[in-house]
């Protein structure tokens, strides 16, 4: 063992004995309990950033303690690698998406590597490459034989410059979030898999997920958006000739019925489209709805617009006209494309009947009596039924039974559960991306490429125009045949979370190639026991990925029910910033590395300078890491200076993992001067001979040293496995080495001690600083290699403490300190006070009027 710590060194030496002995390949083990651990795979974007870094130690670290648990583990990796960015970067390199693809993942995987994170790296998967996609693509057309897929024309975000469909959530402001366009609300043919069929499913399945964070499946039952209502039908009193006599309306609020004051339609209701016809003024205001934002939170807050369309719909129960508009904040997606407008009791309505002058009808009254103030916004709580005629004074449940039976006798509406969901459209209209497995007929309609014709290879050997698709605009590959008929390939290709969908179910099948899954190998793994990734992907990721499961599962290939057992969604990684404002209102950020800062005594920042000139910057708080503010920390970089272990201690120790994660030089520096002390009390110890421990000649003090040790093994064995709060295991065995420091090495038992810790310490940092205790364990003489090694079991006899430390107070005060028998009894703990000489000494021959023991901490006599 050399005397100084090298990281270098001894990081190369653990990685290449991990590869060379193949630590961390697996295959299908029945004496052994099976443990699949997996982070969510990256983007290949070139570089790891300390997102990465962090989540993949978090998995890392998990995976390597369930290993010493004697499991059988699987942690695979792989790339997520079609995509818009690709696309994007390639035209800025002036390359094809495919080698500048091909060319990060080599390097990423080179850092991945240089961390210490024990992959099968035998599993290792690229959506982007055929023998990946082509079984989505089978898998697609299985799904369109059985009718769960569909095509469709569908109203869509539309960005003009990236040439693509956007999800509501990617529009901000009105704006693509990438390209900044303009988005526009376009019509166009759309391929859709029928999630909505399994709505009931995902709903009730969350349920079966308690070991997955409550806000998760609450954030997904939102997005699923199960409610009941009630669908009722609004006539015209004028029908629009081959077009509609009415419209249905879908409420969740029928207690409000009796205040609606007019109806709204969205832009891209047939109604409206019908009348823009002869409708200039109207028309435009619909082109003006297809730029806007759909995002609800920017629908919540934008001005609310509209256009009175002249039409006079009949209120279903009372038969009352009442006006039909076309508003800016009703969407064709959700309902029916219209609602009722009820402005006393729902806020949209409520700022369009104030923009407009609209009447406003109070229906509802708070059940406890108090006033509303109808002036200042709308009253959306449930309450008592008022100016409702024959449903005055009920409640809401008794409301909607009421208002429910009349419209049902009428013929005017009807019971019924309705979703936020809609069908997943999986169409994109990018290169970059898995060819759908479509084939367009000539005379119109479209048929799955036959089985023998998969994959439909996507080439890679093209030139990005930054305007058209490459396989849009190359006749020769969209061109085919079908029985003997030409034929035209669907140049849309899947949306990119198809590849994320059932990619951890790929990774349980090694070395297939004739099949998607192989159901012996998918159902030895599956479902995964441990799943980390952002909170980020708590939505679309997740809830497509336990559809896909299930899709999967009714086809045959897995026999569970869910994807992932649990759940684990790591905080961010912040970092300072800092920034200089232009002349032109804008900002210019500066890398945290390239300003010097000097701090107050408070640790705040009193000065910051940027380096290069020694001009000032401006302190622009700690956020999130982004490429935007120039705060990133390359990992790379403080590997290079501290080694892989520093960083995977830092990571760990700096906060627990759900929770943000703020980047400190300081606190790494810390990180890796505990790896140093750690491996300086080895290098002391290793010098000396070797003593074997024997128990029953143990003083206090050791015996106190052997029941910290135990102590400290019980707690991190908690905490890595029941908790997951690996920065409290990490400061538990920090105690320990501060505790064993203070042993002198002797030749005796103290050396015997200190080698139990010094073992103990090693296993317990194992799963965070593998390359460290790679080389310790062999330093301490053990011939196997740590990755093999058992976790550490608590010797339970150590944790009995003989005697405990009992303090005696005279009237309050201390005045002795004494170690008395753990067992001892009430009556004992009083004698031995009240015997003890120093007591006695302030007691000064007063009458002893009370004794007050408190079990095994202290005794505290009261005399006057």
């Amino acid at each position: 063992m050399e005397e100084l710590y090298s990281p270098k060194k001894l990081e190369a030496q653990s990685q290449q004995y991990w590869e060379q002995s193949k630590s961390f390949e697996v295959d299908i083990d029945d004496s052994k309990e099976k443990y699949y651990c997996l982070a969510m795979f990256p983007y290949p974007s070139g570089k790891l950033h300390m997102g990465h870094v962090r989540n993949y130690t978090i998995t890392d670290v998990i995976t390597r303690y369930q290993r010493m648990l004697g499991k059988n583990v699987l942690q695979p990796m792989g790339w997520d690698a079609f995509g818009l960015p690709a696309e994007n970067a390639a035209m800025n390199n002036n390359t094809a998406p495919a080698k500048w693809t091909d060319e990060n993942i080599a390097y990423m995987k080179t850092q991945l590597k240089s961390l210490g994170f024990g992959y099968d790296w035998s599993r290792e998967l690229a959506t982007c490459k055929p023998d990946y996609y082509r079984w989505e693509q089978w898998f697609f057309t299985r799904l369109y034989e059985k009718g769960m897929v569909y095509k469709k024309m569908a109203t869509v975000n539309w960005d003009p410059v990236d040439q693509t469909v956007l999800a509501n959530e990617q529009v901000v402001d009105g704006r693509g979030w990438r390209s900044g366009a303009l988005v526009e609300r376009k019509e166009i043919p759309q391929w859709f898999i029928k999630i909505t069929d399994y709505a009931d499913e995902l709903l009730n399945d969350l349920d079966q997920l308690d070991e997955w964070p409550d806000q998760v499946k609450q954030m997904q039952r939102n997005w699923i958006g199960k409610s009941r209502g009630i669908t009722m039908h609004f006539a015209l009193q004028q029908p629009i000739a081959n077009v509609a006599d009415g419209f249905d309306v879908y409420t969740t609020r029928p207690d409000t019925i009796m205040g609606v004051t007019y109806v709204s339609l969205a832009a891209e209701h047939p109604i409206a489209l019908k009348l823009a016809e002869d409708n200039s003024a109207l028309a435009d205001f619909i082109a003006e709805c297809k730029t806007q934002s759909v995002s609800e939170a920017d629908m919540s807050v934008m001005e609310k617009k509209g256009m009175d369309t002249g039409l006079k719909a009949l209120h279903p129960i009372t038969g009352e006209e009442v006006s039909v508009w076309v508003a800016n904040y009703v969407l064709m997606d959700y309902g029916s494309g219209a609602v009722m407008a009820v402005p006393a009791h729902d806020q949209r309505d409520y700022e369009f009947a104030k923009a407009y002058q609209l009447p406003i009808t109070q229906v509802i009254k708070p059940a406890d009596g108090s006033d509303i103030d109808l002036e200042q916004a709308a009253y959306t709580e449930k309450g008592i039924l008022v100016n409702s005629s024959q449903f005055d004074g009920l409640d809401f449940d008794a409301a909607f039974d009421a208002i429910s039976q009349v419209l049902i006798a009428n013929n005017k509406g009807e019971t019924t559960t309705n979703y936020r969901l809609r069908d997943w459209g999986v169409s994109r209209q990018r290169y970059w991306g898995t060819p759908i497995p479509m084939l367009n007929l000539p005379e119109g309609g479209e048929i799955p490429v036959p089985m023998d014709r998969l994959p439909v290879l996507l080439p890679t050997d093209v030139v990005m125009d930054g305007v058209n698709s490459p396989i849009k605009s190359d006749l020769e590959w969209r061109k085919t045949e079908y029985n003997g008929q030409p034929a035209e390939h669907e140049t849309d290709t899947f949306d990119t979370f198809m590849e994320s969908s059932w990619y951890y179910a790929r990774f349980t099948c090694k070395n297939v190639n004739d099949m998607m899954l192989d159901p012996e190998q998918a159902n030895y793994w599956l479902p995964v026991d441990q799943y980390v990734g952002g909170i980020e992907h708590a939505i679309l990721h997740l809830l497509y990925a336990r559809f896909f499961h299930k899709l999967m599962r009714d086809e045959g290939l897995v026999n569970s029910d869910e994807p992932f057992k649990r759940l684990l969604c790591q905080g961010m990684v912040l970092a300072e910033t800092y920034y200089r404002e232009e002349d032109n209102g804008g900002k210019s950020w500066f890398a945290p590395t390239d300003v010097k800062v000097e701090r107050d005594e408070k640790g705040r920042i009193a000065t910051a300078t940027l380096i290069a000139d020694g001009q000032p910057v401006i302190a622009g708080g700690v956020t999130k890491m982004s490429k935007s503010k120039n705060n990133g920390i390359d990992p790379q970089d403080a590997i290079e200076i501290y080694g892989a272990d520093t960083v995977r201690l830092f990571t760990m120790f700096a906060a627990p993992p759900e929770q943000t994660l703020e980047w400190s030089d300081s606190a790494v520096e810390g990180a890796n001067r505990f790896i140093k002390r750690v491996w300086r009390l080895a290098y002391s110890h290793v010098q000396n001979d070797q003593v074997a421990l024997d128990i029953d000649s143990l003083n206090d003090k050791q015996q106190g040293l052997r029941r910290k040790i135990h102590q400290t093994i019980a707690k991190v064995s908690d905490d890595c496995g029941r908790r997951q709060t690996f920065n409290t295991a990490i400061a538990a065995v920090m105690e320990l080495v501060n505790d064993t420091s203070k042993f002198k090495e002797d030749g005796g038992q103290n050396s015997a001690i200190i080698r139990e810790s010094l073992e103990a310490v090693t296993l317990l940092l194992s799963p965070i600083t593998p390359h460290l205790s790679h080389a310790l364990w062999h330093a301490l003489g053990h011939e196997g290699a740590v990755v093999d090694a058992h976790w550490p079991t608590v010797d339970e006899a150590a944790l009995v403490q003989a005697n405990i430390p009992l303090i005696v107070q005279v009237n309050g005060k201390v005045r002795s300190k004494l170690s008395v028998s753990a067992d001892s009894s009430k009556e004992q703990l009083e004698a031995i006070a009240l015997a003890d000489e120093n007591v006695q000494r302030f007691m000064d021959g007063k009458a002893v009027r009370k004794v007050i023991v408190v079990p095994g901490k202290l005794v505290n006599i009261v005399v006057g």
